[in-house]
């Protein structure tokens, strides 16, 4: 039976980090806080892209001695994260295990790219297309956990909307554990079954994303209404 995903950890790559989350089977956990707090970190941590002390675990199997090529996460990192010289659709096959056309051109469907466009390369894309691309070669590795860094941190608002929507549907086609890191907190909201806020390293505030997000009197709040004060003198 499928356990979903566990972090324990005290330290990633040369962060000091006392992070320890549980993302259920088909649920989304949020990663919020301010730029440099450690979040993109800890998905590197569990993709296995940085060295971590503490305990990475999927569906009850630990990670730590697992290398980050036999690590089944699907990963989507800010900008898409597309290999330039590769089209849409070897951008895609090249995250299966036995490339399939076939496979790779419905997973593109699914993410609304189809035709000409999926025989051009990143640099011919628009941002919301190179997301889609991203989001589908993500689910071409069969995930057993998605990653996604703030996939629409470069997109336009109603690009945006429309990507968030994707998401939804990427979670509902794997009901692989889903860890997002962003900086919008309507996104997390609208996305996030779960919550977890995090300075410097540490976990500070985590539980129901709609609890964590209302609670006028949590360190959340406080900071996002720092941040929009912030903004608001720019």
């Amino acid at each position: 039976m499928a356990e979903g995903l566990d972090i324990c950890l005290t330290r990633a790559g040369p962060l000091l980090v006392a992070a320890e989350l549980s993302v259920p089977p088909g649920q989304t956990l949020a990663l919020v806080g301010p730029s440099g707090a450690g979040k993109s970190t800890i998905l590197k941590a569990v993709a296995g892209l940085v060295p971590a002390q503490g305990r990475v675990a999927v569906d009850g199997l630990d990670w730590q001695a697992v290398p980050p090529w036999q690590r089944r996460v699907g990963l989507v990192l800010q900008g898409g994260g597309l290999f330039p010289h590769l089209d849409a659709l070897a951008n895609v096959m090249i995250a299966q295990g036995r490339p399939d056309r076939e496979s790779a051109l419905a997973l593109l469907a699914a993410m609304q790219m189809e035709g000409d466009v999926v025989r051009r390369r990143p640099a011919q894309l628009s941002g919301g297309e190179q997301m889609r691309v991203a989001l589908a070669r993500a689910l071409a590795r069969e995930p057993q956990v998605l990653l996604l860094d703030e996939p629409f941190a470069a997109v336009d608002p109603p690009v945006r909307r429309a990507l968030v929507a994707l998401v939804g549907d990427v979670r509902r086609r794997s009901r692989a554990p889903m860890v997002i890191v962003t900086h919008d907190l309507a996104e997390a909201a609208g996305i996030a079954d779960s919550c977890a806020f995090i300075v410097d390293g540490r976990i500070v505030e985590q539980g129901r994303a709609a609890a964590v997000l209302a609670d006028p009197a949590s360190r959340l709040n406080r900071w996002v209404q720092g941040e929009r004060a912030t903004a608001s003198t720019m």
